[in-house]
C-alpha cells in the first residue's frame, strides 16, 4: 500500500499545476492532505473520482484558509472529521479515515507567526497528543500523516544554529514532537529508512531556497510502533513541484 502526505498550499493551484497527472502517473493508494485553502464547492472532487479516489474534506470555516482533507482508493468503514474541539475543528485541523485493520490520519498542526499563535500551536499540540492516547487504545494501528511545521532534531533543518530561536525548531516544539512519539508509541518511518542530512520537506519562496535545498523538514508519517515489521519505505519525493513543501511517500 502507498499512502502519500502533500501539503499542497492551496489545492486549486496545485490542481494549476497539474496535479491530477502527477497523481495519475504516481497512483497512491491514498493520499492525505493539508492547507486545501478551499471550500468544500470549490475542491475538484469529480477528478478524484476519475482517478479512482473516494475524497473526504474538512476545509476551514475561513475561507482560503487551512484545510485537510483524504484521498483513496479503497472506501474507509468511517470518516470522522475534527477532534471535537471548535477552536481547532473551526480551522479545519484533522481528519480521520477507518479502515477494517487501521487507521489514518491527515494533520495540519498550527504555524505561529507570532507569540500568539505559538500559544495556540502548542495548545493544539498537546490536545492533539492526548487525543492520539485515547485514540491508539481503540486503534492500535494508526498512521498518523501531515504537516507538523516542527523540525524534530538538528538534522531536520538547514542551518539548526542561526534559527534556534525561530518557530518550527524551537526547544519547546522539538520536545514535544519527543513527548509525542514517546507518549504515543508512534515511529518517525522517514527516520527508520534514513538517516542522512540535508533531506527536507519545505523551502521558502524566498531567495531561491529550493534550489539551494535550504529547507526544513516538517512533514511525517508517524505510524504506531505495532506497525514497524511492516514498514517497506518511507520517502521524501522532492521532484514535485505543485507547492512550497513536496509530498511523502509511505509504503506498507
Amino acid at each position: 500500500m502507498k499512502i502519500i502526505s502533500y501539503n499542497v498550499n492551496g489545492i486549486r493551484a496545485a490542481f494549476s499545476k497539474n496535479l491530477d497527472e502527477w497523481l495519475k502517473i504516481t497512483n497512491p493508494d491514498l493520499v492525505s492532505f493539508q492547507e486545501l485553502k478551499a471550500m468544500q464547492e470549490q475542491i475538484d472532487i469529480k477528478t478524484f473520482e476519475s482517478l479512482g479516489y473516494q475524497s473526504f474534506w474538512f476545509p476551514a470555516e475561513r475561507k482560503g484558509y487551512s484545510g485537510v482533507g483524504i484521498a483513496s482508493k479503497a472506501k474507509p468503514k468511517a470518516v470522522v472529521y475534527g477532534m471535537g474541539i471548535d477552536k481547532y475543528d473551526s480551522e479545519g485541523r484533522v481528519i480521520r479515515t477507518d479502515f477494517a485493520d487501521f487507521s489514518t490520519i491527515s494533520v495540519y498542526v498550527p504555524s505561529a507567526s507570532n507569540i500568539e499563535r505559538l500559544d495556540f500551536k502548542m495548545e493544539f499540540c498537546y490536545d492533539f497528543m492526548n487525543h492520539i492516547k485515547e485514540l491508539r487504545k481503540e486503534i492500535p494501528r494508526l498512521i498518523i500523516s501531515g504537516d507538523f511545521n516542527i523540525c524534530h532534531e538538528a538534522i531536520d533543518i538547514h542551518d539548526p544554529i542561526r534559527l534556534k530561536n525561530v518557530s518550527g525548531f524551537l526547544p519547546i516544539e522539538r520536545e514535544w514532537m519527543s513527548l509525542f512519539m514517546s507518549e504515543c508509541k508512534l515511529l518517525d518511518s522517514f527516520r527508520i529508512f534514513n538517516d542522512q542530512p540535508e533531506n527536507y520537506t519545505w523551502w521558502s519562496y524566498r531567495q531561491n531556497a529550493r534550489a539551494r535545498n535550504k529547507g526544513w523538514r516538517l512533514d511525517y508519517h508517524f505510524v504506531a510502533d505495532i506497525l514497524e515489521e511492516r514498514l517497506q519505505n518511507s520517502l521524501i519525493l522532492k521532484d514535485a513541484v505543485h507547492s512550497d513543501h513536496c509530498p511523502i511517500l509511505l509504503e506498507i
